[in-house]
């Protein structure tokens, strides 16, 4: 009895003192992030919109139309015949019906027969619009056909040359091309076709794409406005392989999709999707679940920049300060209930989430028992040193 003497005594006068200062200290003690009632809390001076996953926001998200090329610029279609532009280079052979002529070389001998035609030398259209014909004169051909220029020299030539007929060839249609650059594949000018060339078709005549089509964004510009959309998308859905107008300027960035998980789950990390579409039930699986005696199921949020025309849709973000167009929303689930596992699998991710796991009140409680442990274990190591000394 007189050995435990001393540990009665630290029991009696030391264990209460450091109890409360443990629990005093639980505010400063480690910890992976906010608690799920600062989480919940953040609202409350509506800088943040806390939405609830429910069905009736899982509808408001799967409504939600993303990006896209073909709601942006409409199922463009090409004109029929190719235009003659500015910077374009073509070429004019001019036929007539018997020697000595304008464009014909007479008969020097009975074993040559001359020649009926002439090739006029390649010309770059003029900033005016123009080319010159031989004895035509300057012909304006900006925005006209090759068959209305042929029309045009033959009437001008008709009371000059022996019944002349005349053909334009378009050599480099600099004018009808789209320019391709990025760090996705080669830079090039790439030049359209009388038929219409679809974005895919362009990608394809250079190569395609150097990197996978899950981690490309696709940068389309036209007339002053840019649309991005992910290449899987537009291989996904043949609607989004638009027909490109001349002029176009495609981009291809290297944009992996990613995610960031963060707090009491197996993976703290940003996680890549590798894949197009990917679910919070995925998420939460690729950044290692939730950690038994850690995670509290009940605190699962994910936390984004909604757009405002998304934002204006859910009843929980009214009154929400937009900044740059963007609201900060915080998405909160309840893994507990067995009804949100479902919900889970139709909440979509999207690029540059953040995926929070708070801790579980009972895993606060250990840290403070632990602490209590670590400053108690010297004095009653030293208690019971003595009192086997004595």
């Amino acid at each position: 009895m007189m050995e435990t003497a001393p540990l009665r005594r630290i029991n009696t006068l030391f264990l209460p003192i450091l109890l409360s200062a443990a629990l005093l200290g639980c505010g400063t003690l480690p910890n992976v992030g906010p608690s799920r009632s600062d989480m919940l809390a953040a609202g409350a001076r509506n800088k943040v919109a806390i939405v609830e996953l429910d069905p009736e926001t899982v509808q408001t998200l799967a409504n939600a139309k993303p990006a896209s090329l073909v709601g942006a610029f409409g199922d463009y279609r090409p004109a029929r015949e190719t235009r003659i532009g500015v910077g374009d280079a073509v070429q004019i052979v001019i036929w007539e019906a018997a020697a000595g002529g304008l464009f014909s070389s007479p008969v020097v001998d009975r074993n040559s027969a001359g020649t009926r035609s002439a090739t006029i030398p390649e010309q770059v259209v003029a900033r005016d619009g123009s080319i010159t014909v031989p004895f035509a004169g300057r012909i304006p051909v900006i925005n006209r056909t090759p068959p209305e220029v042929e029309i045009d020299i033959v009437k001008r030539l008709s009371d000059k040359a022996i019944d002349p007929q005349a053909l334009v060839t378009i050599t480099r249609n600099i004018s009808n091309t789209v320019t391709l650059m990025g760090e996705g594949g080669p830079g090039a000018r790439v030049g359209l076709t009388p038929r219409g060339d679809r974005l895919l078709e362009v990608l394809a005549s250079v190569g395609g794409s150097r990197i996978g089509p899950q981690d490309v964004t696709v940068v389309l510009s036209r007339d002053g406005r840019s649309i991005r959309v992910p290449l899987q998308a537009v291989m996904d859905d043949q609607r989004e392989n638009v027909f490109l107008q001349a002029g176009d300027v495609i981009g291809l960035v290297r944009d992996p999709q990613t995610f960031t998980a963060m707090g009491a789950t197996g993976r703290n990390s940003v996680i890549p999707f590798d894949t197009l579409k990917l679910s919070l039930d995925e998420a939460v699986a690729k950044g290692g679940g939730l950690i038994d005696f850690q995670s509290d199921p009940s605190g699962v949020f994910v936390v984004r920049y909604e757009p405002a025309s998304i934002a204006a849709a859910l009843p929980q973000a009214t009154g929400v300060v937009a900044e740059n167009g963007f609201v900060p929303v915080i998405y909160h689930v309840n893994m507990r209930d067995p009804a949100s596992l479902f919900l889970a699998r139709k909440f979509p991710m999207r690029n540059k989430d953040i995926l929070y796991v708070t801790n579980a009140p009972a895993n606060e409680l250990n840290k403070v028992l632990n602490l209590v442990n670590l400053l108690t274990t010297p004095i009653v190591s030293a208690a019971v040193i003595r009192s086997y000394a004595k």
